[in-house]
């Protein structure tokens, strides 16, 4: 049996049969067999069907497809639009009949509801048909096969039948997130559909629950928001701009995520830091741009990359973005800032030595490192052993862990090592990202660049210490553009956290110092 068959008969089959009374037995007529179809087969399909007796209409419901049909009528309204049908709906001996080419065409099986299903079968074969070709070398037939496998081995065991589906587009991807218990946890599988209806990528997350809450700053009677796409081509990014409310034209904040795959909220637990920083900005006359993270947008292309540099992930983004941004008209094109998060701010000189054209009027770093990546990593590692012990918190695990990144520290800075000569079995992958950006020092690089930059960093981070701050302050000290600020309560998040942050209250509801969106509103319109 076809692999759609075999989906297709597994879903629940229920019956729809109307009260007879419903119609009169004299409006019966013989069932066109060859062009009508019961409506209850509809089911088979995987549709919900209900009769609604105070208006006689018959609604069918699949997914986001909603159709409405009434008895006798020659017309279906389908989510919202109405289609005409080449027969009337007829009732029959208490069974409901219509358009079977229509009711066929309209409820068979999404493509993505049957590539998922071929992926929990472990069939890569069949699944990489429904693959757009640009990508089917990265989802391959091989790693669709072993996907669900490798995901059980992770989380424990896991239905084969999604407990929920939703659907969210935009500027470059229809995305449908499908929701996986586990003996474990709960899964997120989002296939990303392009807009040929073929999948174009996969990204997989933890499902977490949404308990982030709006901050007081935020007036939505402030300002406006517009869906934008940065760059083109197969790495295209959906992203949102975000303007104040008037005429314009206003200048703009760039956001820049930090590392890992991040929507362009930069969503973690309970916080949305580039939601907050962007409405609350553009609540005090300067518009922001943020984007999806090509990690996030595009994570299967970007992880079959061996060569895949930190300019790719951090800085090739805000060209493009800068691009968009002259060509808008409400953008003030002498006003356009970058602020970088964490890595973001890491990468901020590689995006000011990039802008040729000299389009940046400034930058902005938050919690930025100022030390090579690797130093940070392990500097991270030995603050956040050290809190813990201040907790009195076991730190077996987390020393464990912290021995585990020295480590690799140690071999990117072995200098038997390069870009031209990887180590066989680098622990972190791809070795190409750590290797190809291991001598850069961006405080360094940013002591040749004469650019007005603000320095913003919370005295309260666990990731990013007080030590790289001060490194900003040393390397820069002969810079008469630079402004410093520092926030005593504020974590890695850009919230403010009364106790000693070890990221354990990421996954609490936060929002961004209203302290901070005050400076960087001052700053900006200060220095355009």
């Amino acid at each position: 049996m076809n692999n759609w068959k075999k989906l297709l008969c597994s879903l629940t089959f229920v019956c729809l049969i109307l009260p007879v009374t419903s119609i009169s037995a004299a409006a019966e007529k013989p069932v066109d067999h060859e062009n009508l179809v019961p409506i209850r087969d509809a089911v088979k399909n995987g549709a919900e069907v209900s009769w609604q007796q105070n208006t006689g209409q018959i609604k069918i419901t699949k997914n986001e497809l909603t159709i409405v049909v009434k008895v006798g009528e020659k017309q279906a309204i389908v989510n919202g639009k109405v289609i005409p049908l080449d027969h009337p709906v007829q009732l029959t001996k208490g069974v409901t009949f219509m358009d079977r080419g229509f009711l066929t065409e309209a409820l068979k099986a999404a493509p993505e509801d049957m590539f998922i299903s071929l992926i929990s079968e472990g069939d890569g074969k069949e699944a990489v048909k429904y693959v757009h070709s640009s990508v089917s070398g990265v989802l391959s037939p091989t790693l669709l096969s072993q996907l669900w496998s490798a995901l059980e081995g992770q989380n424990g065991k896991m239905t084969n039948k999604a407990v929920a589906k939703h659907v969210e587009n935009n500027s470059v991807h229809r995305n449908v997130t499908y929701t996986f218990k586990t003996e474990l946890t709960s899964v997120n599988i989002t296939v990303r559909m392009n807009h040929d209806g073929l999948v174009d990528d996969l990204y997989v997350a933890a499902a977490t629950p949404n308990v982030y809450q709006k901050p007081s700053y935020d007036d939505p009677s402030a300002y406006t928001e517009q869906d934008i796409t940065v760059g083109e081509g197969d790495l295209a990014l959906p992203g949102t701009l975000t303007l104040p409310k008037g005429e314009g034209p206003f200048p703009v904040v760039i956001l820049v995520h930090g590392s890992g795959p991040s929507n362009r909220d930069a969503a973690i637990g309970g916080a949305k830091p580039f939601r907050d920083l962007a409405v609350g900005l553009a609540s005090q006359g300067v518009a922001v741009l943020r984007y999806d993270k090509v990690t996030y947008e595009h994570t299967y292309k970007v992880a079959s990359q061996p060569k895949f540099t930190l300019k790719q992930e951090s800085v090739d983004q805000v060209t493009d973005a800068v691009a968009l941004l002259k060509k808008n008209a409400h953008i003030d094109s002498t006003a356009i800032f970058v602020a970088g998060h964490s890595q973001g701010g890491f990468a901020v000189p590689l995006i000011i030595a990039e802008d040729k054209q000299h389009d940046i009027t400034g930058s902005i770093l938050l919690a930025a490192p100022s030390s090579s990546f690797v130093d940070v990593l392990t500097e991270q590692q030995d603050e956040l052993v050290d809190r813990m012990k201040q907790l009195g918190l076991d730190t077996a695990i987390i020393e464990e862990q912290a021995d585990f990144y020295k480590n690799v520290a140690a071999i990117v800075k072995d200098p038997n090592y390069s870009i031209d000569h990887l180590p066989e079995a680098f622990p972190l992958q791809p070795a190409y990202w750590w290797f190809e950006q291991r001598d850069y020092v961006p405080a360094e690089l940013a002591k040749t660049q004469n650019i007005p930059m603000l320095i913003l960093q919370g005295e309260n981070d666990v990731q990013v210490s007080m030590d790289q701050f001060q490194n900003w302050k040393t390397a820069l000290q002969g810079h008469s553009n630079v402004t410093y600020n520092s926030y005593p309560k504020v974590n890695h998040l850009l919230a403010s956290y009364e106790g000693l942050s070890i990221g354990q209250e990421y996954a609490e509801p936060s929002n961004v110092s209203k302290a901070i969106i005050d400076d960087i509103a001052k700053w900006v319109l200060k220095v355009e």
